[in-house]
């Protein structure tokens, strides 16, 4: 990765010589393995590990989390987009710490990932890895290539869902966004 990206400056016109340069290299490829692409070393299992049986008292209730932040890299331009997730699930038979649904965000994040997949592998990982009724992700970001190139929307912010299982439902979709709308006037 160090060569690559030396050949990508040189092939730009620039002086890897240069004392800004110079170690351009090996920051980029520190960057890329340890940050952005780390999440093709984890597993959404091993993000949701740490799991609590759920009594029968909390079957159906909604768990919901607000605001995780969250960066990622644009598969079609490499280039950075964050914002904020918002992840709920219906229990099944156990629950995690809520550290982990960021953990889990990050697993998929930390990877080449349209918003759109991202908020879809999050909500298919809450279901499958729990054994969820229902789950749910929505995502708020601002996409680095849209902001800075082509149309240069500078002030556009993209949002995706991804809903599963009894989180289809309207009537509980409805309830998810009322929360997400209360914790945001809070």
């Amino acid at each position: 990765m160090k060569r690559a990206v030396t050949d990508f400056l040189r092939a730009a016109g620039l002086d890897v010589g240069e004392p800004n340069l110079k170690d351009t290299p090996r920051r980029v490829t520190e960057a890329w393995t340890t940050e952005f692409l780390s999440g093709y070393g984890q597993t959404a299992a091993q993000a949701l590990s740490d799991r609590f049986p759920v009594s029968k008292k909390s079957e159906r209730e909604l768990v919901v989390v607000t605001d995780l932040h969250f960066r990622s890299m644009c598969p079609h331009h490499l280039m950075p987009y964050s914002g904020t997730a918002h992840l709920a699930y219906v229990p099944g038979r156990e629950v995690v710490g809520f550290g982990r649904l960021s953990a889990l965000i990050d697993v998929f994040a930390h990877r080449l990932v349209l918003q759109e997949e991202l908020a879809r592998q999050v909500a298919l990982a809450l279901q499958d890895e729990l054994g969820t009724q229902g789950a749910a992700c929505l995502i708020r970001a601002e996409q680095t290539c849209f902001r800075l190139r082509g149309e240069e929307q500078h002030e556009a912010v993209t949002y995706s869902e991804a809903y599963e299982g009894v989180l289809k439902e309207k009537a509980l979709r409805a309830e998810l966004w009322q929360r997400i709308d209360r914790s945001r006037k809070s």
